[in-house]
């Protein structure tokens, strides 16, 4: 058990017999009256998102989770798999329980998270950086660069983004994860 004031992003708890991530949070101090801490949690089954107010020293259930890193290798049928760093054990991972999905190709390591009480996996996320290559986009021209003008290319997933004009095809780019968003060109 934890006190509602303990919650952070990142801390899974138990409510109405479901796992629930912190997805953000807020301490606050109305002028009459307790703390209260309000929270937006995240469902890890069904990734509904709920926001819910707990006064101070509220007791929660919270659920024991480990981070381990595993190494995304193949789609089949039964999901996406991937192995485990440490013990090379293969396991199925749903889509919908992978943050950042849309950004993930073979190869790249993401964190697992697990329920260390019956050791079933609740999610998945992508770090939060990621460098993908342009596959297809419009030719920059030069002078270009002078506004925060954007245009649409297609990155090695096949996911649509806007980058800044002067992206060409081929370029090697970071992502942002979390959102999708262009960071920056890198340099190879």
């Amino acid at each position: 058990m934890i006190n509602s004031q303990e919650i952070k992003k990142g801390t899974c708890i138990r409510l109405d017999n479901q796992v629930w991530v912190c997805i953000d949070f807020q301490h606050r101090k109305p002028g009459k009256g307790n703390t209260v801490m309000n929270t937006k949690l995240k469902n890890v089954t069904d990734g509904r998102v709920l926001e819910r107010t707990f006064q101070v020293g509220f007791k929660l259930e919270d659920v024991r989770i480990e981070r381990r890193p595993y190494q995304y290798l193949y789609e089949d049928p039964t999901g996406l798999i991937f192995m485990n760093q440490e013990t090379f054990e293969q396991i199925p991972i749903a889509k919908d329980a992978i943050i950042g999905v849309d950004f993930m190709k073979e190869g790249d390591i993401v964190e697992v998270v697990t329920d260390t009480t019956d050791g079933t996996i609740l999610y998945a996320e992508m770090p939060v950086k990621t460098n993908l290559r342009v596959s297809h986009s419009e030719p920059g021209i030069k002078g270009d660069t002078a506004t925060n003008a954007t245009k649409p290319a297609t990155l090695e997933t096949g996911v649509e983004i806007r980058v800044p004009l002067f992206i060409n095809e081929g370029d090697l780019i970071q992502v942002d994860t979390r959102d999708g968003s262009y960071l920056n060109r890198v340099k190879e």
